[in-house]
C-alpha cells in the first residue's frame, strides 16, 4: 500500500513539519513533568506544546471529547489535507486508530471532580471522553464516514498494528483509503502546562513501577541503547497517515510518500512489561516483516528501533536485531525518535514512519538524540549527535509494547510507477 498523507501533534509542534524539521535539528522535546508538587517524585514528561482544539473542530466537539481524540482529529484533518483527498468515498474508507490509555485522562479527572467538590462537579460527558475510540469515532464523523471503524490496542505496538489491519483491509478489496496511526497522551492541559490542581495518578504509577528515568538532564533524560540508559521518558501527541491502494492513487494522481511492503506482529508471551530477554519473538517479528515485504537485510537501507531507553527492553532489542542483521556486509543504520521525543507509546511507529519517508526524500537518517556511549553489544551502527548522509530506499521500523505486543513494518521509497 502507498501512504500518500501524514498529520501530527508532537513535543516538537503541531503538524508534520515542525516534529520532522524537529527531528533533523536534534531538538529535543522534553522538560519536567508540569504538575509535579513538592513530595511527588520527579519525572521528565515530553508534552505537546500549545495546542488550541478549536484550531482543529468545534465547540461541540471540544466538550465532548478527551484531549486524545481532540489531538487523533487534528492529525488525522492534516494528513487527509496533505493527501490532497477533497472527497472521501464514506462506503470505501476505513478508519484504524491505535492507542494505549484512550480518554484515561478523562476519567482520573472526573475522579478528581468528584473527590474534591462532589457529584455536580463531575463533567456531564464523561462516559463519551473515556472510550478509547471515540478517536476514530469522531475522525469517521467528521468526513462521514460508513467503513470499517476499527480500534487497536496493542500498547506501543498499536499504530503499526493499525497500519497492519488498514493494508489487509485495502488489500482484500474492503477499502479503497484509510486513515490510520495512532494517539497517546493528552495528561496535562491543552496548553501542555498543569491543569490546576489535577495531578493524574498515572504520573504516580509510573514513578512508583521504576518506568522513568534517572537522568537530570533533559537533553539526557532519554538515552536509547546508552550504556546509561535508565528508564522510559512519557510522550504524547498522534500521527496519522493516509494509505491508498496504489491504483487509486495513481487514478487521481497523488503524491506518493513511501510505500507499506510488509508488517508483522506476534506475541512474546513472556512477562506483562518485560520482552523475553533472548529477543527470539521480537528477532521472529523483524524476519517475518521482511519475508512479507520480501526484503533481505542486506536490502534494508536502515532501522528505526523501538528502543525506549530501559535497560531491559533495548538489551532485548539489541539481540534481536544482532540475529537478523549481523552478517550484513555493512553494518546497518539504526536510530530511536525517542531521545527526541519521549515514548509517544501508541503514536509512536506512525511517528517513525513519517520519519523514514522524510529520509527517503531528504538522503539524509536522524540520530538518537541523547545517546553517546552506546551499548559495545549492538552489532549495528546507532547514529548520534546529529543526523547522516544516507542513501535510504528501504527502512524497517520496530514496535514492541508492554503485554508482548511485537510488531515490525517495512518501507520504501515510492517507485516511478507509484508517483513517487
Amino acid at each position: 500500500m502507498v501512504v500518500t498523507g501524514q498529520g501530527a501533534v508532537s513535543p516538537l509542534g503541531i503538524g508534520a513539519e515542525p516534529m520532522l524539521a524537529g527531528l533533523w535539528d536534534n531538538q529535543v522535546g522534553i522538560g519536567p513533568a508540569p504538575w509535579t508538587r513538592p513530595g511527588d517524585p520527579f519525572a521528565w514528561w515530553a508534552v505537546v506544546p500549545g495546542f488550541e482544539p478549536r484550531d482543529w473542530m468545534d465547540e461541540k466537539v471540544v466538550a465532548g471529547t478527551d484531549l486524545f481524540a481532540q489531538f487523533a482529529l487534528a492529525a488525522a484533518v492534516q494528513a487527509v489535507t496533505d493527501a490532497g483527498l477533497d472527497r472521501l468515498d464514506p462506503v470505501r474508507t476505513a478508519v484504524v486508530h491505535g492507542t494505549s490509555m484512550g480518554g484515561s485522562r478523562a476519567l482520573m479527572k472526573a475522579q478528581y471532580q468528584y473527590d474534591t467538590a462532589g457529584p455536580a462537579a463531575v463533567e456531564r460527558k464523561t462516559m463519551i471522553q473515556i472510550w478509547p475510540n471515540m478517536a476514530a469515532a469522531q475522525i469517521a464523523m467528521r468526513y462521514g464516514l460508513h467503513g470499517p471503524q476499527l480500534t487497536v490496542c496493542t500498547a506501543c505496538a498499536s499504530a503499526l498494528d493499525a497500519v497492519g489491519i488498514a493494508r489487509s483491509l485495502i488489500r482484500s478489496g474492503q477499502v479503497d483509503v484509510a486513515i490510520v496511526g495512532g494517539t497517546e497522551g493528552g495528561l496535562p492541559a491543552a496548553s501542555g502546562q498543569a491543569d490546576g490542581d489535577f495531578v493524574p495518578a498515572m504520573y504516580i504509577g509510573q514513578a512508583s513501577y521504576g518506568m522513568t528515568t534517572a537522568e537530570r538532564d533533559p537533553a539526557r533524560a532519554s538515552l536509547p541503547f546508552d550504556v546509561h540508559r535508565s528508564g522510559i521518558v512519557t510522550g504524547e501527541g498522534s500521527a496519522a497517515l493516509v494509505l491508498e491502494s496504489p491504483a487509486h492513487a495513481r487514478a487521481r494522481g497523488a503524491r506518493v510518500l513511501a510505500e507499506i511492503t510488509g508488517h508483522a506482529t506476534l506475541a512474546d508471551s513472556y512477562h506483562p512489561s518485560s520482552p523475553n530477554p533472548a529477543g527470539t519473538w521480537e528477532a521472529r517479528a523483524i524476519q517475518l516483516a521482511l519475508d512479507d515485504a520480501a526484503t533481505k537485510p542486506e536490502q534494508v537501507s536502515a532501522l528505526i528501533a523501538h528502543a525506549t531507553a530501559t535497560p531491559k527492553g533495548d538489551a532485548a532489542e539489541i539481540t534481536a536485531i544482532n540475529s537478523i542483521y549481523r552478517e550484513r556486509h555493512v553494518p546497518l543504520p539504526v536510530c530511536s525518535l525517542k531521545g527526541h521525543l519521549g515514548h509517544t507509546g501508541a503514536a509512536s511507529g506512525a511517528m517513525s514512519i513519517m520519519a523514514a519517508a522524510r529520509a527517503m526524500r531528504r538522503g539524509s537518517f536522524p540520530n538518537t538524540a541523547g545517546t553517546r556511549d552506546v551499548d559495545p553489544a549492538a552489532d549495528f551502527d546507532v547514529v548520534t549527535g546529529r543526523p547522516v548522509p544516507l542513501d535510504v530506499d528501504v527502512v524497517q521500523i520496530n514496535a514492541f509494547g508492554f503485554g508482548g505486543q511485537n510488531s515490525s513494518v517495512v518501507v520504501r521509497r515510492p517507485s516511478a510507477q507509484q508517483g513517487g
